[in-house]
């Protein structure tokens, strides 16, 4: 982890729109002056489940997974998250620890605001107050509606989902490096391992894919799409 030497303000920030448009001028100079960005690398991990929640982090750049960890010490991944995505909502108004770990799955930027910052707006400002609701909801139900696309889908349907989601809503095109392993791919899904490098090969022996260690080439996207819908 190191700190950013980008020097981004947060009114000229592309991501504004999605929380921080109704801010005045004066709450805007509030924020930047409680703002910090860090570098993380792929693998490093920048929310542990369990610790204290006094930040509230968005994802400028770069890809993270969200996941908790059972009593076993198996960790089921909840999503992967883009920039834009506010990657400790869920935790910093229920509780005062993180409910869940976010690890970087490559070079990853995060700006973090002070919490007592955010929550002194939220009393002050309605309008921001309202946004934030909303974008949690927003988040809750992405989660709740991905859980159950794959839960109700067979074995191929859901190596066919997780891979037209990557492909359209991660990287938005048909070839990619696959940013998790075929383990976390399994748990992602709730498949074993073996059975997901097996579905993936038949994908491949089916000319539907291609594929070399890590990088994916959806060659037939219809296909690909069909076995999603078919489940």
């Amino acid at each position: 982890m190191k700190l950013s030497k980008d020097i981004v303000n947060c009114k000229s920030c592309i991501y504004r729109n999605l929380l921080y448009e109704m801010l005045s001028e004066e709450e805007y100079e509030k924020v930047n002056e409680a703002r910090t960005e860090m570098i993380y690398d792929r693998g490093e991990q920048m929310i542990m489940e369990g610790s204290e929640v006094d930040e509230f982090m968005y994802l400028r750049k770069g890809l993270v997974k969200m996941y908790k960890t059972n009593s076993n010490g198996k960790d089921q991944i909840l999503s992967i998250n883009k920039p834009g995505d506010f990657i400790n909502l869920l935790s910093i108004f229920s509780k005062t620890t993180q409910q869940y770990s976010v690890t970087a799955l490559e070079e990853t930027h995060v700006c973090s605001v002070k919490l007592e910052t955010i929550k002194e707006l939220i009393k002050s400002n309605s309008d921001f107050a309202l946004r934030v609701m909303n974008r949690m909801s927003y988040i809750a139900d992405e989660i709740i509606q991905k859980r159950f696309e794959i839960d109700q889908r067979q074995v191929k349907g859901r190596v066919a989902y997780m891979l037209q989601f990557l492909a359209e809503h991660i990287y938005y095109k048909n070839e990619f490096r696959m940013p998790i392993t075929r383990r976390e791919l399994g748990e992602l899904i709730s498949m074993t391992t073996e059975n997901t490098i097996r579905t993936m090969s038949e994908f491949k022996k089916d000319g539907i894919i291609d594929m070399d260690g890590k990088n994916i080439h959806i060659v037939d996207f219809n296909r690909l799409k069909k076995v999603c819908e078919m489940g």
